[in-house]
């Protein structure tokens, strides 16, 4: 039996079914570990979460139950995701287990995603390409005359991460004026981007495209209501590349039923994939994605890797890249960790 054995739901991860797990193994070649799979069901995990050295978290959800039946030996709980809302990190954070994402592995594709929304919105893509292909040729160009140029409009941030920072750099060559909401960020921060901090209230009610960021955390569910819809522009559009419970649909669904904004450009729905009878499948002033603004051809092999790197320096008794859990709370014994050095690199 292998020195660590790594557990993992069984089951497809994302766009790769089944198969191996050669792309973490490669940081994992010196170290003797073995992955071994287990259910997708919560009762399967607890069964198989004794041998566990450390978990490789994909394909369903990670309770406080499955969380408190990992043995003291765990070493960490590693996602390929940006998102961590599929870990109870809390639990995971009092039982001193570490839980890692990939923060920036995807950054770049899914702000591309983020500005092909709103340049599709503003110039209206998806309704051009319809009259065209249903003998409309003539209406293409009066639809567009009563729209304004892009230059010289307002884009804001709801939170100002990564994402929404590599967002702005695609943005500022349009010409537009920038400004982001974000509590959690020191301002001197965005000016370096090009963007204007702001209250939350008056970057709804002064841009003319709202982009969404926020980060699925319990403080950040259903952040966005109907009284903030009610303060944007009746000519705005709402962008969301982040994670759709932060957003109330309902809300949403009601505002562009009644016109307080134009229209909405979505990677990310409350409920995935939506119910057929959902009101935004219906809505012509509504361009959605299903929720592949990361993909690309280099998606899979480098959230791969970086799930590898992660259980690397975690099973050699080091501290990993991307720790998401809360500094105050974290109960690990520390001297069982040596700090993670460049000099050094994860597998030295």
């Amino acid at each position: 039996m292998a020195k660590f054995r790594i557990l993992t739901p069984s089951g497809a991860s994302f766009t790769v079914s089944g198969g191996g797990y050669s792309d973490e193994s490669k940081a994992l070649e010196e170290l003797d570990v073995e992955f071994f799979e287990c259910e997708p069901t919560e009762e399967a995990f607890i069964k198989a979460a004794p041998e566990a050295d450390a978990v490789y978290a994909k394909g369903m959800k990670f309770t406080k139950r499955m969380i408190d039946a990992l043995p003291a030996k765990c070493r960490g709980i590693v996602l390929g995701s940006v998102g961590v809302d599929a870990v109870d990190v809390v639990a995971a954070t009092v039982r001193g287990i570490p839980v890692t994402n990939c923060p920036d592995t995807f950054i770049e594709e899914v702000a591309d995603h983020a500005m092909t929304l709103l340049l599709a919105g503003h110039r209206r893509v998806i309704e051009q390409d319809r009259m065209v292909r249903t003998g409309r040729w003539g209406e293409g160009r009066p639809a567009l005359l009563q729209i304004p140029r892009l230059m010289g409009q307002t884009l804001g941030f709801v939170a100002f991460g990564h994402v929404a920072r590599c967002t702005a750099l695609r943005a500022r060559p349009f010409g537009l004026h920038m400004k982001a909401y974000d509590p959690f960020i020191e301002e001197l921060v965005m000016p370096a981007y090009g963007v204007e901090p702001a209250s939350l209230q008056d970057m709804l009610s002064t841009s003319d495209f709202v982009s969404m960021h926020a980060p699925a955390t319990p403080q950040a569910q259903g952040m966005l209501k109907e009284k903030h819809f009610r303060m944007m522009k009746p000519t705005a559009w709402f962008i969301n590349t982040g994670r759709g419970p932060t957003v109330d649909e309902k809300a949403l669904i009601r505002a562009l039923q009644e016109g307080w904004i134009a229209g909405a450009a979505l990677d990310v729905l409350e409920q995935e994939p939506p119910r057929q009878d959902n009101p935004l499948l219906q809505m012509p002033n509504v361009i959605l994605s299903a929720h592949t603004a990361s993909a690309s051809a280099r998606f899979d092999p480098a959230r791969k890797q970086h799930v590898g790197q992660e259980l690397s320096l975690l099973l050699s008794g080091r501290w990993p890249m991307s720790c998401v859990n809360p500094a105050v709370l974290v109960k690990t014994n520390l001297i069982r960790w040596q700090p993670y050095s460049m000099e050094r690199g994860p597998n030295s």
